[in-house]
């Protein structure tokens, strides 16, 4: 018998909370909300200036929130130089910093959580892809 739990919404879930516990702190300390670390993420990993309608659906397709969410973000993001704000939203200098901070702390935490083997993390992502993909069929379904 296995020491671990079969793979279900619990341990989903559970991991998903204490990954939480971790961020939190690291955005706290920079001053940057959960949404607003989104829209720093996706825009840098986009490589240069994102048009605003497509991260604005990236951010909301991705994490199921509300656009008026994601545009608060944005607006607040502006307000502090940290993008720029148009039609396409660009990190600006200071964004580039705050991103690069936060993300080099993440590095170092999620290097030591993700030691594991490369084909059990490639196993867990391709599970975790099968379950996101069906969830968002679901999601995507007429409801009765």
């Amino acid at each position: 018998m296995s020491p671990y739990p079969i793979l279900n919404t619990q341990v989903i879930g559970q991991a998903e909370s204490a990954l939480g516990a971790i961020l939190g702190p690291l955005l706290a300390r920079t001053g940057t909300t959960f949404n607003q670390w989104l829209v720093l993420t996706v825009t840098a990993a986009n490589g240069s200036a994102i048009d605003r309608v497509q991260l604005i659906a990236r951010i909301t397709d991705a994490r199921k929130i509300d656009a008026h969410q994601v545009e608060t973000a944005i607006s607040e993001l502006a307000d502090v130089g940290l993008v720029l704000d148009q039609t396409r939203v660009s990190l600006s200098e200071v964004g580039q910093d705050r991103y690069h901070e936060i993300r080099a702390a993440l590095a170092d935490v999620t290097a030591r959580l993700f030691d594991f083997p490369s084909e059990d993390l490639a196993s867990a992502g391709r599970v975790l892809a099968i379950v996101t993909a069906r969830a968002n069929a679901e999601l995507a379904a007429p409801q009765p």
